[in-house]
């Protein structure tokens, strides 16, 4: 019976673990399209860094990326920047990639 209960502890463990692994790649990625959406925008360093926190907190507000896109498009248009969905998109694709790079990495 041990054995059943070791494996049940290892399962639950490794669950959490990759749910913690998700979660930080796709704070990692918004804090990403955070700082390329400011460059876009031409934002300072500062303005920059409370930007980056502000896409990582879009995050949160529903299931899904649909948020995040939706700030960034919305941002995005609203600087003038000429960028769309697809656009946004395919940035959150490559950020995606570099998160789990440098998360994996130990960057």
């Amino acid at each position: 019976m041990t054995d059943f209960k070791d494996r049940e502890r290892g399962e639950e463990a490794k669950y959490a673990f990759d749910e913690e692994t998700t979660f930080r790649i796709a704070a990692r990625r918004n804090r990403l399209l955070g700082q390329w959406a400011a460059k876009l925008m031409d934002l300072t360093p500062e303005e920059t860094e409370a930007y980056a926190k502000a896409v990582v907190q879009a995050d949160f507000e529903e299931a899904g990326d649909e948020d995040v896109i939706r700030k960034l498009l919305g941002d995005l248009t609203a600087a003038g920047c000429d960028m769309d969905e697809a656009g946004v998109r395919a940035a959150l694709e490559d950020k995606s990639v570099e998160a789990r790079r440098q998360l994996m990495g130990g960057v």
